[in-house]
């Protein structure tokens, strides 16, 4: 497959940003998708171009910016600093969230706020040459896979990340993950069952590897997001499992 295998910081939330690229490279992982809430929060461009460069001499490159701007509930306005960041960091994509409420829950209003945030901040990335993709999440209009068709729909230009929903058998999330293929920027590799106790990748590897079968000759990254116990003395056995099942 084309995947490159990757690292979010958020795994390693609680260690400093030098120190999770020093892991990433350790583990054999090509890339990171950083964290807005710890490693490279907005507003600092200068940090984040120097991490960019220290990431570049280890040769772990920068796989995107995992924002916490909320379409539809931040001020557009704000989008612009988060923007900055990921200019600075070189950044090929930002992950934005697709409001704050769910599919179900959300007002009409709600959801046309979200589709004009989450517009206008395609169009302002797209400046930059940097792609737009929504996190697939509960309690935000992503929280569905057929939510989340709706709103690529009405938001041209905008991609989606997928990760197994909470507590949905096998076939359920390969069916949810065939459905979305055609708008994937990415995958958050992680092993929760029954709903979010952290297992090793291996607890669940029939799904990863038929999820690896359907993501096989997309350009894409498969990025570990969680590990057992959140311990970093888990990534280099998780990262090993990872790229196996990648076939990287």
């Amino acid at each position: 497959m084309t995947s490159r295998t990757g690292m979010c910081s958020v795994t390693l939330r609680r260690l400093p940003a030098g120190a999770v690229l020093d892991l990433t490279a350790a583990a054999g992982l090509a890339c990171v998708e950083w964290g807005a809430d710890r490693h490279v929060p907005p507003g600092d461009p200068r940090a984040a171009a120097a991490l960019r460069q220290r990431g570049l001499d280890l040769g772990v490159a920068v796989a995107a910016y995992g924002s916490y701007f909320r379409a539809g509930v931040d001020d557009v306005a704000d989008f612009a600093t988060v923007l900055a960041a990921a200019v600075a960091l070189g950044a090929p994509r930002v992950r934005i969230w697709a409001g704050a409420a769910g599919s179900a829950e959300a007002s009409a209003g709600e959801r046309r706020a979200v589709v004009a945030g989450a517009r206008a901040a395609v169009e302002r990335a797209a400046d930059a040459g940097i792609l737009v993709a929504f996190e697939f999440h509960g309690d935000t209009l992503t929280d569905t896979v057929a939510s989340t068709l709706d709103l690529l729909g009405e938001v041209p230009g905008a991609a989606t990340y997928w990760q197994p929903p909470v507590g949905a058998p096998d076939a359920e999330a390969l069916a949810g993950l065939a459905a979305v293929l055609d708008h994937l920027a990415a995958v958050h590799v992680f092993s929760w069952w029954p709903r979010t106790e952290r297992l090793p990748l291996t607890a669940r590897e029939r799904l990863w590897r038929e999820t690896f079968t359907l993501l096989r000759g997309r350009d894409l990254d498969a990025l570990l997001e969680f590990v057992p116990g959140d311990d970093p003395a888990a990534v280099v056995t998780e990262a090993a499992t990872l790229r196996d099942l990648a076939g990287a």
